[in-house]
C-alpha cells in the first residue's frame, strides 16, 4: 500500500510538467517561390520566444535604409534596456554604444538588452516599437502575429505562428540580403565583447545552413527558424515547441532534408513584396528619438560630411529592386560582414553631425530588369585622383552581386592602398570583372602585391 501511494504521488507530481510541454508546430517552404512543402499546426498561435528578434532586426535594417538612424549612431542605453534578463550583452544604463553592435548582439547572441535598446532607439519606447512591429507584420501578411515587446520574453498576447515566422524569415532573406550574413556567424564582435552564435551547432553540423534565429522560453519550448542553401535550392524550416536544443536541431535537420527532397532542382525566384514603409507614423510615439546621440532630426537623408580623403556624391533615392538595395547599403553591409569597427573620420572632433551614411553612393544604373545590358558599370565610390589611369582586377565572377561583394570586402581588408580608388564592375560576355581604378602605376603595383600576400587573386590593369 505504501509503495502504491508513493507511485501515485509521483504520477501526480509529474503530470503537470507533462501538461506544460509547449505545443509543437512546423513549417517548411521552398524559399525561392514560397511554396509550402510541409506544415503541421502552422497556424496555431504560440509563443515565439526570441524568434521575435527577427522582426526587431528587420525594422532596424529598415530604419537604417530609410535614414532614421545609422549603423554608427551612438545609442544611449536606458534603465529598461539594461535591466532585461539574460540572454544579454551586459549593457549598463547610461552607456553609449554604436547601433551596429546592438544589431550584432541581437542577431547572434539573441541579447535581450540589445533588442530593447534597438526598439527604444528607433521608436522612443518599447511599446511604440512593438506597435510598429505588429503593423509591419500585418503588412507582410503575418495575420496571426501580435508583438508586445522587442525581445520575445513571454508576455500576455505576444503570439505568432510557424507560418508567420517562416514568412518573416523569407522577408529577411530577400528584403535585406546585405545583412543576412549576420545570422551565419559563429561569433561576432559586439563592441564590448565577442559573443557566440546561439545557432552555432546547427550551422556547423548541417550542410548549407546559414541562419536564421533560435528562441527559447519555458512557455515556448525550443524554437528555430532555419535556412539552408544547396546549389540553386534554398529551404526555410521552422519549428516551435522543441523539447531540447538538440532534439529541435535534429528535427529541423530532418525537415530541411525533407524540403530538399521535395523542392524542384530549379525554380524561379519570386521575391516577396516588401511591406510599405511608414516609419513611426501612427504608432502613438514621438518619431524623434530622445535616447540617441547624434540622430538625424530634420531630414531622413543626412547631409554628406566632406572628408579630406574622399568626396562622396549626393545620395540617390533608394530603388525598388534588390540589386539597387544591395548597392545602396553595400558599404554598411560590408562593414558588418568584415566584423570591424568603423575608422575614425578625418575631421575635427567638434563636428557632431552623423558619419557618412551607407546611402551616400552613386548608382550608374538601377534598372536590372532590362536584358541584355552590355558593359554595365556600377560606380560605388568616386576617385579624388584625376588622371590616374591604372588599376587592379580582383577576379571575374558569374554574377554582379558576387563581384560587388568581393570589391567591398577587398576594399575593407586593404584600406591603406585602396583608399580613394574607384570601384567598378565591368560586365562582358565572359562575366563580371571586379576592378579598382583611378590609381598610379606604383599604387596599383603596391596594392596588387599586398592583396596577393593576403591570398587574393589580383593583376594590374594598364591605361586602355
Amino acid at each position: 500500500m505504501g509503495l502504491f501511494l508513493i507511485a501515485l504521488l509521483c504520477v501526480l507530481a509529474f503530470a503537470p510538467l507533462r501538461s506544460m510541454a509547449a505545443p509543437y508546430a512546423a513549417m517548411v517552404i521552398d524559399a525561392r517561390t514560397g511554396e509550402v512543402l510541409h506544415s503541421r499546426n502552422a497556424d496555431t498561435r504560440l509563443h515565439p520566444a526570441s524568434l521575435t528578434k527577427m522582426m526587431t532586426l528587420y525594422i532596424a535594417f529598415e530604419a537604417v535604409r530609410n535614414g532614421e538612424i545609422t549603423l554608427d549612431t551612438q545609442v544611449r542605453i536606458t534603465k529598461k534596456a539594461a535591466a532585461e534578463p539574460p540572454s544579454k550583452l551586459g549593457l549598463r544604463s547610461g552607456q553609449t554604444i554604436a547601433f551596429r553592435y546592438l544589431i550584432r548582439a541581437a542577431a547572434v547572441k539573441s541579447a535581450n538588452d540589445a533588442a530593447t535598446a534597438i526598439g527604444i532607439a528607433i521608436s522612443g519606447s518599447e511599446a511604440a516599437f512593438a506597435r510598429r512591429m505588429t503593423r509591419t507584420a500585418k503588412a507582410m501578411g503575418m495575420s496571426r502575429t501580435t508583438f508586445k515587446n522587442a525581445h520575445g520574453l513571454t508576455e500576455s498576447g505576444h503570439l505568432s505562428t510557424a507560418r508567420d515566422m517562416t514568412t518573416l524569415g523569407r522577408h529577411l532573406l530577400y528584403d535585406y540580403p546585405q545583412y543576412y550574413n549576420l545570422f551565419s556567424r559563429q561569433s561576432t564582435n559586439a563592441g564590448i565583447k565577442t559573443v557566440p552564435n546561439t545557432n552555432r551547432r546547427l550551422l556547423a553540423a548541417y550542410k548549407g545552413a546559414d541562419g536564421i534565429k533560435t528562441g527559447y522560453t519555458r512557455a515556448a519550448g525550443f524554437n528555430l527558424v532555419a535556412s539552408a542553401k544547396r546549389k540553386d535550392e534554398r529551404i526555410i524550416a521552422t519549428v516551435f515547441g522543441g523539447k531540447s536544443g538538440a532534439s529541435r536541431n535534429a528535427k529541423v535537420a530532418e525537415l530541411l532534408d525533407m524540403g530538399f527532397r521535395r523542392a524542384p532542382s530549379r525554380a524561379p525566384i519570386r521575391k516577396p513584396a516588401r511591406p510599405a514603409y511608414a516609419g513611426n507614423a501612427g504608432l502613438g510615439g514621438n518619431t524623434q528619438v530622445a535616447s540617441v546621440s547624434g540622430a538625424p532630426k530634420s531630414s531622413l537623408r543626412p547631409i554628406v560630411r566632406p572628408s579630406a580623403a574622399t568626396q562622396v556624391a549626393t545620395a540617390v533615392a533608394a530603388a525598388a529592386d534588390e540589386n539597387s538595395d544591395r548597392i545602396t547599403n553595400g558599404i554598411a553591409a560590408a562593414i558588418a560582414e568584415a566584423d570591424i569597427a568603423p575608422t575614425a573620420p578625418r575631421v575635427e572632433t567638434s563636428d557632431t553631425r552623423p558619419a557618412l551614411r551607407p546611402d551616400n553612393l552613386v548608382l550608374a544604373s538601377t534598372d536590372t530588369t532590362k536584358q541584355p545590358e552590355p558593359e554595365q558599370e556600377v560606380v560605388t565610390r568616386l576617385s579624388s585622383s584625376g588622371g590616374h589611369l591604372w588599376g587592379v582586377n580582383v577576379g571575374r565572377y558569374t554574377t554582379r552581386y558576387e563581384a560587388e561583394k568581393i570589391l567591398l570586402k577587398t576594399a575593407l581588408s586593404e584600406m591603406t592602398t585602396l583608399e580613394g580608388t574607384l570601384r567598378k564592375v565591368n560586365q562582358s560576355s565572359r562575366g563580371f570583372d571586379a576592378t579598382f581604378q583611378g590609381m598610379t602605376r606604383e599604387q596599383a603595383d603596391l596594392a596588387c602585391r599586398r592583396l596577393q600576400a593576403r591570398n587574393v587573386t589580383c593583376f594590374m590593369i594598364g591605361p586602355s
